[in-house]
């Protein structure tokens, strides 16, 4: 018989916070008056306080099912991905005259270590290393992780006034809630969410409304909003715009002072996040380390995440006065910064598992790294190699 962890949520109170989340989601459709823009419906089944999925309590990070947990992010398949990141981290404090690290979304905390034991391993010095983190339950969980490196951490839950150093974000932009945006052949339309039949939906559902199954259904209404591709887009496409990862952008050039920030993450340039056979869009969900393409069902128990539009993060920085030092494919960063050296000397299954991280039918190339400045002008160690910047 498997153990349940104790750090797994039973199923009868994941059905329970389930449950509520979907009484309190129906609430907000209803005082909206009838339907929700999907990006306030993503925003509260990831982080409604208590119940949303990252804010319940549930195991997430995980290499296997049989955990409990629902994905695996490259930290923790690897150590060896900490250690090749450490290289440009290291330059990137040099380069910054800094000794401090700030990263978003820390998750299980486990790059956060990896960092730390490379960099010191290095003789870097590291003298703080900050996490911003949202959630209670996520903040707990890097404690216990990070306790050989206590004296250094300090969380936030919101951005500082001024970030000096380098910023760190590993699969932060996907889990920012993307608006839906549905093609008809003559307009777009603005897909929303509304209570399905039988649940009290009716009023205001909107146009063109299609059953998402359980509580909830699909809603359309007229927009004025578009992507920022002019297309062809066939009709009956779906896509996703991202207003706030871009807000995120801008208001993080607001905090930075003489900075550094890499981000990492699943996504594309706009030529292919918009091109005519991406009709389907790139909304995902994960649980139990299977994917779906359905985020109206088993609302808080499950990821819902959307590949990220990189060109569009490189003009909101831009916009917002920071220099876009570099864009490159996951595969190209980690190989700049030694990953094979470190794969050859490391044991079979990291070897194995970090092989994972740069094949290009696996991470490396669906992966991207994008490294953005401010007050301070560098080669990044990383970006030597490959640089996409010409792409976005």
């Amino acid at each position: 018989m498997l153990r349940m962890r104790s750090d797994q949520v039973p199923a009868s109170a994941a059905s329970g916070l389930s449950a509520a989340l979907q009484r309190r989601i129906r609430d907000a459709i209803r005082a909206a008056g009838g339907w929700l823009p999907f990006d306030r419906f993503m925003a509260m089944a990831l982080y409604e306080p208590g119940l949303g999925y990252y804010a319940n309590g549930s195991l997430k990070f995980g290499r296997m099912p049989a955990s409990g947990s629902d994905f695996v992010t490259a930290p923790e398949m690897t150590p060896l991905f900490g250690r090749a990141l450490a290289v440009q981290v290291a330059q990137a404090l040099e380069a910054t005259g800094s000794d401090e690290v700030w990263e978003f979304g820390a998750g299980s905390g486990a790059l956060a270590g990896q960092l730390l034991d490379a960099l010191d391993a290095r003789g870097v010095v590291v003298r703080a290393y900050h996490i911003i983190e949202l959630t209670a339950e996520l903040r707990d969980r890097q404690r216990a992780r990070l306790v050989p490196h206590a004296p250094r951490l300090h969380w936030h839950a919101r951005l500082p006034e001024r970030i000096d150093g380098v910023i760190v974000g590993n699969e932060v932009l996907d889990a920012m809630p993307v608006q839906l945006l549905h093609w008809m052949g003559a307009d777009w339309l603005e897909r929303g969410v509304a209570e399905a039949a039988g649940e009290g939906a009716g009023d205001g559902a909107g146009d063109g409304a299609d059953e998402g199954g359980g509580a909830f259904a699909w809603a359309d209404r007229p927009t004025a909003l578009a992507p920022p591709a002019p297309g062809p887009y066939p009709p009956g496409t779906v896509t996703e715009i991202h207003p706030q990862a871009q807000a995120f952008i801008r208001t993080l050039a607001e905090c930075m002072g003489r900075a550094v920030a890499v981000f990492i993450d699943y996504g594309f340039p706009e030529a292919e996040y918009y091109h005519p056979q991406r009709s389907g869009g790139t909304l995902m969900c994960h649980r139990g380390h299977r994917a779906d393409a359905d985020p109206l069902a088993d609302v808080g128990l499950k990821d819902i995440t959307a590949h990220v539009d990189f060109s569009g993060i490189a003009l909101a920085a831009q916009a917002a006065g920071l220099e876009v030092l570099g864009y490159t494919s996951q595969a190209r960063f980690l190989i700049n910064c030694g990953l094979p050296a470190l794969m050859a000397e490391a044991g079979l299954a990291d070897a194995v598992a970090a092989q994972r991280l740069i094949a290009e039918h696996e991470m490396g190339e669906l992966f991207k790294v994008i490294v953005l400045a401010r007050g301070t002008d560098f080669d990044p160690v990383g970006l030597r190699l490959g640089d996409r910047s010409h792409r976005l």
